[in-house]
């Protein structure tokens, strides 16, 4: 007998083979069997007319010290998110010295790259650990519904070696390379997945510096990197801002010939003009794999971009005078305030801060013609005439005071969307080319970060609800292609080989899907986490069952209490019985 069939659902396995109806049985958190009338069950999911998918895998999440004490690593769990990787970026939370300073350090780089309430992470982290195979281990012990895996960030190793010289960005010397390579080395032998590191300075932190490891020289990137090559596992992964590209690539190249490993790169642009780098870095993936390279670029499937509100971290009137009073001021008060027609007199009669030209700061005070308001179906891809610069000029007023009275809707908690980089063609047209190259994997989502100003956990319900589903111009995805992406392809690209297909001796990670229900719901910030920190949430409709090894972990949007989640170590083999659907 099957602990659980799921039966009459249509069946996506992940590969991009034609969907099909099925049933499927699981025994021992894993998938036995798939075809019709399979035998008697424990427990039976009646699945008809709904998708059967394989669970999201999540290759870019910041959940490093929420992972620490959130069961249900919420919003992962929301979006049908099975397995997430965390330790992106460079930043983390290990290695780290016991002194509270390093600690506190630590927090502060966290909050200001990422965006994570300092105080949140203060309350919300019970240290158990110093070395990183320790962390592993306090990972370990903690109940979770999904699966997560690690990876060592650089920003935290450097530090740890060299102290001060590290935070300063100083050349390390060949001694502090060992060192580090030595503790790349202990982490990913105790399982982590691979070693990350930032090149951008978008990375900053709160004294004006770009975090630790941004300017680190070739000797010291491939340094670290001959310690994954002296263990034959483990992946290498960067964010860079590629100002010199060819120079970059090329040590990716060197490094992952040499160590024989896998190097994972963001892939992402600001202006339009950018756009011909990313064809020719794209060019040079293809060129190197023919020398034995395995570059492969991580590309987002919405532009990078940010949520603005007065609950947020951002919004258009933050930097004016007359608003700055009401900053710190608890939620109610400030927001009756800001109805107060004076007061709102006031802050739109003040012209906009000069910027010098700085591009965000232009984007949010006065970019007016690419903010939109995000309504109950978040549109993320929306034309000028969707945009405050329009509608304002349809009502009559000015653009300042239309993102005014848009932000005190639903009781102030409209948010305004601004995609930042990527959308200079004010469409997706540019991340469907990035999509569907044939060596990139769907990646970005930042999910646990950026909690003031997104919640990009949501992708992988937006990719079948819009670019599957509902784009009503351009281009669309196919279901199985986009199962595929986010499911088979981002499991293989961290060296998970046994789960995101739907077969025989699978791990039985799952998703139950209405996919006509199926759909993002309105953005908005709450303040759940520890300390009351906030974050911007985004629930989602649709899913009827998420499985996490065989069990329920949520049914119909609602935890079932079931924690089957684990902490993954390492890479894993895929099965021994093979991917074979099994028909009665």
């Amino acid at each position: 007998m099957f602990d659980t069939l799921i039966s009459n659902g249509k069946v996506v396995d992940g590969t991009g083979a034609p969907a099909r109806v099925a049933d499927i049985a699981i025994r021992d958190g894993r998938i036995v069997a798939l075809g019709h009338k399979l035998g008697e069950a424990r427990e039976t999911i009646d699945a008809s007319g709904c998708l059967v998918t394989p669970g999201w895998v999540d290759t870019h999440s910041h959940m490093d010290g929420q992972a620490t004490w959130d069961a249900l690593l919420s919003p992962a769990s929301h979006h049908g998110i099975t397995t997430l990787i965390m330790g992106n970026c460079g930043v983390g939370f290990a290695p780290c010295k016991p002194e509270e300073t390093e600690r506190q350090r630590m927090i502060e780089v966290m909050e200001d790259v990422e965006d994570i309430p300092g105080a949140a992470l203060a309350e919300g982290i019970e240290w158990q650990w110093e070395s990183f195979p320790e962390y592993l281990d306090a990972l370990d012990r903690k109940p979770r519904a999904i699966d997560i895996g690690a990876q060592v960030p650089h920003c935290a190793v450097r530090t740890y070696v060299m102290g001060q010289r590290g935070v300063n960005n100083e050349f390390a010397t060949p001694e502090d390379i060992e060192r580090m390579a030595a503790i790349v080395r202990e982490g990913i032998g105790a399982g982590a997945i691979g070693f990350t590191t930032s090149r951008t300075q978008l990375h900053t932190t709160r004294d004006g510096q770009v975090m630790p490891g941004t300017y680190s020289d070739a000797a010291e990137l491939l340094g670290i990197g001959s310690a994954i090559g002296d263990l034959s596992r483990g992946i290498y992964g960067l964010v860079s801002d590629f100002d010199n590209w060819e120079e970059e690539m090329t040590w990716m190249k060197r490094l992952s010939i040499d160590n024989d490993c896998q190097v994972n790169f963001v892939l992402f642009f600001r202006e339009e003009s950018d756009w011909k780098r990313v064809q020719q870095q794209l060019q040079f993936v293809r060129e190197a794999r023919k020398d034995g390279a395995r570059l492969i670029p991580h590309v987002g499937a919405r532009p990078v971009n940010i949520l603005m509100g007065w609950d947020g971290t951002v919004h258009p009137f933050m930097f004016n005078p007359h608003y700055a009073p009401l900053a710190g001021l608890p939620r109610e008060e400030r927001l009756a305030q800001l109805r107060d027609p004076k007061l709102r007199e006031a802050i739109l009669s003040e012209p906009p801060i000069e910027t010098g030209g700085d591009f965000f700061l232009d984007a949010i005070t006065r970019g007016y013609d690419n903010l939109y308001i995000m309504g109950e179906r978040p549109n993320y891809e929306p034309g000028y005439e969707d945009s405050i610069e329009y509608l304002a000029q349809q009502a009559g007023v000015a653009p300042e005071e239309y993102a005014y009275d848009a932000l005190l809707q639903n009781d102030g908690t409209t948010l305004l969307y601004c995609p930042l980089f990527g959308y200079g063609s004010r469409d997706l047209s540019r991340q469907f080319a990035m999509l569907k190259d044939e060596h990139s994997v769907l990646s970005l989502a930042d999910t646990g970060a950026h909690c003031g100003v997104l919640c990009d956990a949501s992708v992988p319900t937006y990719l079948l609800s819009y670019l599957v589903r509902d784009r009503a111009s351009g281009e669309r995805l196919g279901l199985e292609e986009a199962v595929k992406m986010h499911t088979h392809d981002t499991a293989r690209c961290m060296g998970l080989d046994d789960r995101g297909t739907l077969a025989p001796g699978m791990k039985a990670d799952i998703n139950i899907i209405d996919f006509e229900a199926l759909q993002v719901k309105r953005p908005e910030v709450i303040f759940d986490l520890p300390a009351g920190g906030r974050r911007v949430f985004q629930g989602a409709e649709g899913y009827r069952y998420t499985l996490v090894s065989g069990e329920v972990i949520m049914r119909d949007g609602e935890p079932t209490g079931k924690l089957p989640g684990r902490l993954i170590r390492g890479a894993q083999p895929a099965p021994a019985q093979p991917d074979a659907v099994v028909a009665a």
